[in-house]
């Protein structure tokens, strides 16, 4: 094993094993069996060092992320990367919380792909039809609540008791989020329905003209529509 990975390995066993999340980069050294410059030579600085451990802890999130294949329901998809999200921050609450610390000023190229996961599943969900906001707005809502949920729920267990908290927030910020099934509505429907539906049908239309651009429309006609449609689909009701 080369020093940086024996650096590494000693890092993560530490941070698994602090209750406070953090640890010292002597603790990492002894453990590891070199000198404090071997240290610095292969990460530069702690905060590099931990930048390391956070990319390690995205590449386990992201393996089962990765792993598990699209089912024929979108919207059961969603609500599954929910809860597997919210059961790995459970299982690594010294991963996790580091993986969500404001100390690490550089997000690692692996959190950038949790999101694209994160909307490449709600582009399945507009394009059936099952979105009321664009795909940008509700990624981001239902990360920033998953990411809420789960640092509470490690951090503050004696407070957030209620075991089913993360599934009344899911269920919560789903339904800000997601559609019903198209039933035909009738023609005097509320305008807040009204409003619901335009942005169900916006979102929906976005999805599938980027998944299929429409060969009549120019590369700038078709990049306004895509501005159109998510001002559409994020006009909604919001009470």
């Amino acid at each position: 094993m080369d020093t940086r990975t024996r650096i590494l390995e000693a890092a993560t066993t530490l941070l698994g094993e602090s209750p406070s999340g953090d640890i010292s980069t002597r603790a990492v050294c002894d453990a590891a069996g070199v000198a404090a410059p071997a240290l610095y030579r292969q990460f530069g600085d702690k905060e590099g060092l931990l930048s390391a451990v956070v990319d390690n802890a995205f590449e386990k999130y992201l393996a089962s992320k990765r792993a598990a294949g699209p089912s024929a329901d979108p919207v059961a998809d969603l609500r599954a990367g929910w809860d597997s999200h919210v059961a790995f921050g459970v299982a690594n609450p010294s991963y996790y919380r580091l993986m969500h610390s404001p100390a690490v000023r550089t997000p690692p190229p692996a959190a950038a792909e949790a999101f694209r996961l994160l909307k490449e599943v709600l582009e399945r969900c507009a394009a059936a039809g099952r979105l009321r906001v664009s795909t940008d707005v509700a990624a981001q809502m239902i990360m920033s609540a998953n990411v809420g949920v789960t640092l509470l729920l490690i951090s503050q267990p004696k407070t957030y008791t209620d075991p089913d908290l993360s599934r009344r927030v899911r269920g919560a910020v789903h339904a800000a989020v997601l559609a019903e099934p198209s039933d035909g509505a009738p023609a005097d429907a509320t305008t807040a329905t009204d409003q619901v539906e335009t942005g169900r049908l916006a979102a929906g239309l976005a999805a599938l003209l980027r998944r299929a651009p429409a060969d009549q429309l120019s590369s700038g006609e078709a990049v306004l529509i895509q501005e159109w449609l998510a001002r559409l689909s994020d006009e909604g009701p919001t009470d």
